[in-house]
C-alpha cells in the first residue's frame, strides 16, 4: 500500500466528491427529529458495514465506528458528526427537498454526516499507514443537547486523546475555514421557575398571595445579575422567554411559571450565574410571601477550543484552502453546541467550514431558516479536513 501523500489525499477527495454530495442529499430528503433518527442511523450503519468498519450503538439512535491503525497501538482521535434535523418545514424548491413533512435539515447536519462518511471511506483504505485509533462518532440529538452526553456517559470518550468536530456555516463564504482557540460558543441552560402563591378574589388581594406579581418581580430582578454580579467584560445572557400565570381577570393567581435561559462562556461564570438565578428568584418570591421550585436543564457546556488543536486545524485548513482563506479570529456566538461535552472530556477543536456561495443567494439563509441550503463544495472541504486532521494527529 502506498504512502498517503498530499496529492493522493486530494485525488481521493475529488474521487469521492459526488458520493458525499449524494449522501448529503439523501439525508436531506429524509430528516428525522432529535432522538428519533432511526432511519438515519440505519443508513449510517449500512455505510459502515460496506466499508467494513466495526461499530457499536450509542443509545437508540447514535453509533460509533472504529478504525484501528495497522502499524500498532497509539493515541486515539475522535471525529464527530451530529445527525438530527429540525421540526421545521423545508420551503426550498430543489430535487432533494425534504420528503418528511414538518422536518428539515436546516442546520447542516446532513452535510456533517455525509462528510464524515466520506472521510471514513478514505481513512479505512489507509489503515495500514498509521498507528493508533480513529473513532467515528455519529451523534444524535444535538439540537436538544441530549446526544453528546450519551457518548460521554457510555464511556465512549474515556480513552480518547483528542476530539475533532466541524460545523458547516452559511455565514462564512465557501472556500474559507474557521479555527479559533478559546471559547467560541456559549453554554446553554434552560431553567424553569414555578412560583406558588394563594388564590383570592381580586377585590380582596390581601387575602391571597399573588404569584403573578411575584413572577413579574422575579423577571425584572433577574436582569440585575448580569448588570451587577458579572464583570462587564464577561459576556452573559439571562433571559426569560415564557411567563404564564392566572386563570381569570378577577382572581389573584395562585401559580406562575417562568422559563428562560442562561448563556455564558466559562464554566465558572456559568456556575455562579445559575446559583444567582435561583437565589434571586427565591428571595424575591419570599418578599412577596410566595415560594418557588427551581429546575434547570443542562443543554450544553461552554464550547472551549484548546490552543494546540486549534492551531493544528488552522494549519491543516491552510493546506486545503490556502492560508489567506483561514479565519483564526471570529466573534463568539451565544448559540450553543453540545460538542462542548466532548471537549470537556478531551482537548480538541470545533472548526467551521464555509458554505455560502457569494454568487448563489439560495445559500445565504441562516441556520434554522425554512429555506436553508448549502454550497455543496463545502462538503469537499469538510471531508478533507476530517481526513487530514486525524492523520496529522496520529502522525505526531
Amino acid at each position: 500500500m502506498t504512502t498517503l501523500t498530499d496529492s493522493s489525499i486530494k485525488a481521493q477527495i475529488v474521487e469521492g466528491r459526488e458520493e458525499v454530495i449524494a449522501l448529503r442529499r439523501y439525508f436531506h430528503q429524509y430528516p428525522e427529529a432529535s432522538l428519533k433518527e432511526y432511519e438515519t442511523v440505519k443508513r449510517i450503519k449500512q455505510e459502515l458495514e460496506i466499508l467494513d468498519i466495526p461499530f457499536e450503538p450509542v443509545g437508540e439512535t447514535g453509533v460509533i465506528g472504529t478504525i484501528e491503525g495497522k502499524r500498532g497501538p497509539g493515541e486515539t482521535v475522535l471525529l464527530r458528526a451530529d445527525i438530527d434535523a429540525l421540526e421545521l418545514e423545508d420551503a426550498k424548491d430543489t430535487p432533494y427537498k425534504s420528503k418528511n413533512p414538518g422536518l428539515h435539515h436546516a442546520c447542516g447536519h446532513d452535510g456533517h454526516t455525509a462528510a464524515l462518511l466520506g472521510a471514513a471511506k478514505i481513512l479505512k483504505k489507509q489503515e495500514g499507514q498509521f498507528s493508533g485509533t480513529i473513532k467515528l462518532a455519529f451523534q444524535q440529538a444535538e439540537e436538544i443537547g441530549a446526544g453528546a452526553r450519551q457518548f460521554v456517559k457510555g464511556g465512549f470518550v474515556e480513552d480518547v486523546d483528542q476530539v475533532f468536530g466541524l460545523h458547516l456555516d452559511s455565514s462564512v463564504p465557501v472556500g474559507k475555514i474557521v479555527s479559533v482557540p478559546g471559547a467560541t460558543n456559549a453554554s446553554c441552560d434552560i431553567f424553569k421557575l414555578k412560583v406558588h402563591g394563594k388564590s383570592a378574589h381580586a377585590a380582596q388581594p390581601d387575602k391571597g398571595v399573588d404569584a403573578l406579581l411575584a413572577a413579574a418581580a422575579i423577571t425584572v430582578e433577574l436582569q440585575s445579575i448580569v448588570g451587577r454580579e458579572v464583570s462587564p467584560l464577561d459576556n452573559v445572557v439571562v433571559a426569560v422567554g415564557v411567563l404564564n400565570a392566572g386563570t381569570r381577570y378577577n382572581i389573584v393567581a395562585n401559580q406562575a411559571v417562568l422559563e428562560g435561559t442562561v448563556r455564558t462562556f466559562s464554566h465558572e461564570t456559568r456556575e455562579h450565574v445559575l446559583e444567582a438565578v435561583e437565589r434571586v428568584a427565591r428571595r424575591v418570591a419570599e418578599s412577596h410571601r410566595a415560594s418557588i421550585e427551581f429546575e434547570n436543564y443542562d443543554a450544553a457546556a461552554p464550547l472551549i477550543n484548546s490552543k494546540e488543536p486549534s492551531d493544528r486545524a488552522a494549519q491543516i485548513a491552510s493546506v486545503i484552502v490556502g492560508e489567506e482563506n483561514v479565519i483564526r479570529s471570529q466573534p463568539k456566538s451565544l448559540g450553543a453546541d453540545d460538542f462542548a461535552d466532548f471537549l470537556a472530556e478531551a482537548p480538541g477543536v470545533y472548526a467551521r467550514v464555509g458554505t455560502r456561495d457569494l454568487d448563489n443567494s439560495d445559500t445565504w439563509y441562516g441556520h434554522h431558516h425554512e429555506k436553508f441550503d448549502i454550497a455543496e463544495e463545502g462538503l469537499v472541504h469538510a471531508t478533507e479536513l476530517h481526513v487530514r486532521y486525524a492523520l496529522d494527529y496520529l502522525k505526531d
